[in-house]
């Protein structure tokens, strides 16, 4: 399946689709890397091969609309059938023709610690300062709204009582590097519907 990878930071999770890859654990390729800024992402995707990679940013488009569809041109072209958030920081307008085919994994379990502002450290600090004994992350589909989109599926770890945000961030992202190719993989099988804007995965 030709997948799509966006991003805005060091490339971790491209890393992870990368090895699993390798690895034959994901049926995926990745002819498309988009980055919203310069960032670390960017040459990794070179140094994998990735034949097209591109450096859009939000700002310069002038509105959510027209960035998005500066995306999903690009996804076009390349005949793009699954799109795959990374640590993607700009919200996007999904078009009908991509709706349920853009995924996106988030660093707790949503509802909690989600939407506007919650990204990345951030969450895992929230996640400290209000005494959680569980966190985890989503794999889900999206929407025009940050991290509303119908849940793919969950994955949980226990918060111990002297974990740091750091050690917060280190476990939940070994759940993030199982948990996105489970989700694809799922995807890639056609074992995901899609029902009134929740998701059934098929046995």
């Amino acid at each position: 399946m030709r997948c799509a990878v966006l991003l805005s930071g060091g490339g971790r999770t491209l890393d992870n689709f990368m090895e699993r890859k390798k690895a034959g654990a994901l049926s995926i390729e990745i002819p498309l890397v988009i980055a919203s800024r310069v960032c670390g992402g960017i040459e990794k995707a070179r140094g994998y091969g990735v034949e097209d990679v591109r450096l859009l940013r939000a700002r310069e488009a002038g509105s959510v609309g027209a960035y998005s569809e500066q995306i999903f041109a690009a996804c076009r072209e390349q005949k793009i059938e699954l799109v795959l958030l990374a640590g993607f920081l700009s919200l996007l307008e999904i078009p009908d023709d991509y709706l349920g085919r853009v995924m996106n994994i988030h660093p707790s379990l949503i509802p909690a610690f989600c939407g506007h502002g919650f990204y990345g450290h951030h969450v895992h600090e929230a996640v400290v300062a209000r005494g959680c004994r569980v966190t985890g992350c989503t794999v889900h589909f999206c929407d025009n709204r940050y991290d509303e989109g119908p849940i793919v599926l969950q994955r949980t770890v226990e918060v111990s009582s002297g974990d740091t945000a750091d050690d917060v961030a280190g476990k939940v992202f070994e759940l993030e590097c199982r948990a996105y190719p489970e989700a694809i993989e799922l995807f890639v099988r056609g074992k995901i519907r899609l029902v009134n804007d929740r998701v059934w995965v098929d046995a």
